[in-house]
């Protein structure tokens, strides 16, 4: 996979650099953070340079782009610390949706999606599990030709803003993955913020009466679809923590080119120096890992896929911590006060350890595959 950029990726990340530099800056970010909504207003900017529409194939309206492009929009988006839901609708429900078979489902929402009509949310974990793709306690029956869906569903990344969500269940002990409107009548959201600045919701499912249509895949094909709609998305993490610490890295390095003490910048000390080169050198490790990641996405072998994936999450969440630790240091007691932005960044990369299972669960789930 050639990750050099094309004369169109080119293009497409000039234009979002420059809209993020416009309508994502610090008191325009925190503005719409302390709002606790989704402002449609900035998500439709996004869509309106394609990223809604990147995964989503062309027969539906989207550009059907490869991992390559994912990355280098998610760098982008990272650079800015975007909080809306670019990562948890336009790439990981995306993905479910777009590799399922139910194409009626597929026709009206991926359409939907791409056009910035539609916010898709994924629903998979629950109370008294961690980081499990197997439901535990909710629970699809078959009744009057459909299904009535029961149950609890936490940490539902942006599930508030959502106009529909996919949700796992258990249907006769399989798995299975639904799609809920979230007018549907049973569905009760209750939204939250993440210390990071980003929105996660619970969402309560009682006596929610669904169609045979709604139903997008069970057994196998459900557990296929999850895993690999979660691959893609912590793919997408990761670019996005490479483009956080590459931020970070560039501002700390102006910032102690600038600050002086004992009448010269702080740059010029030495032990700051190795300082400064231990975030770049981190940073690139990341950004090598999350190379392996795309690539990855290619394997027909969903456990190597998976493993690799795995494999980068830990990498590049310890990398993501690492940086924002150094870079508050080097800011000094000022580096996690409301007046610079560090402090943003620092809860954003620590948070990505957290996102999409953390490193405790990859580190099991590369040993059960390697094992397997």
């Amino acid at each position: 996979m050639d990750f050099t950029y094309s004369q169109e990726q080119r293009m497409l990340t000039d234009s979002l650099r420059r809209l993020i530099e416009d309508n994502w800056s610090r008191p325009k970010r925190r503005e719409r953070q302390k709002a606790g909504v989704l402002n449609r207003n900035a998500w439709g900017s996004l869509v309106e340079l394609g990223v809604g529409g990147l995964l989503v194939p062309e027969e539906f309206g989207g550009f059907g782009e490869t991992p390559a492009s994912m990355l280098a929009v998610h760098q982008e988006l990272g650079r800015g610390l975007v909080s809306e839901p670019a990562i948890s609708s336009a790439v990981i429900a995306v993905t479910l949706l777009a590799n399922s078979q139910n194409q009626a489902l597929k026709q009206r929402w991926l359409t939907a999606h791409a056009e910035g009509d539609a916010v898709l949310a994924v629903a998979w974990q629950e109370q008294g599990e961690r980081d499990s793709q197997r439901p535990l306690c909710s629970r699809a029956t078959a009744s009057n030709g459909g299904y009535t869906l029961e149950g609890r569903k936490i940490l539902v990344w942006h599930g508030a803003g959502a106009q529909a969500v996919i949700v796992s269940a258990l249907l006769d002990g399989a798995v299975a993955l639904f799609l809920v409107p979230a007018d549907t009548q049973g569905v009760a959201v209750q939204d939250y913020p993440t210390f990071d600045g980003s929105r996660s919701a619970t969402i309560n499912l009682t006596a929610v009466t669904l169609s045979a249509e709604q139903l997008i895949a069970s057994g196998a094909q459900a557990e296929q679809l999850l895993a690999l709609a979660l691959d893609y998305g912590i793919t997408a993490l990761c670019a996005h923590a490479c483009g956080a610490m590459a931020y970070l890295t560039d501002s700390t390095i102006q910032y102690l080119k600038t600050r002086q003490q004992f009448g010269q910048p702080l740059a010029a000390f030495q032990v700051l120096q190795h300082r400064l080169g231990d975030m770049l050198i981190q940073s690139e490790m990341g950004l090598s890992m999350t190379y392996v990641a795309a690539i990855a996405l290619g394997e027909k072998d969903a456990a190597k896929r998976s493993r690799l994936v795995s494999m980068s999450k830990v990498e590049v969440a310890a990398a993501a911590r690492l940086v924002g630790e150094i870079s508050v240091q080097l800011h000094g007691g000022m580096g996690m006060t409301d007046e610079l932005e560090v402090g943003d960044y620092f809860k954003r990369l620590t948070y990505t350890d957290m996102l999409l299972g953390d490193t405790n669960f990859h580190l099991q789930r590369m040993q059960e595959l390697e094992a397997a």
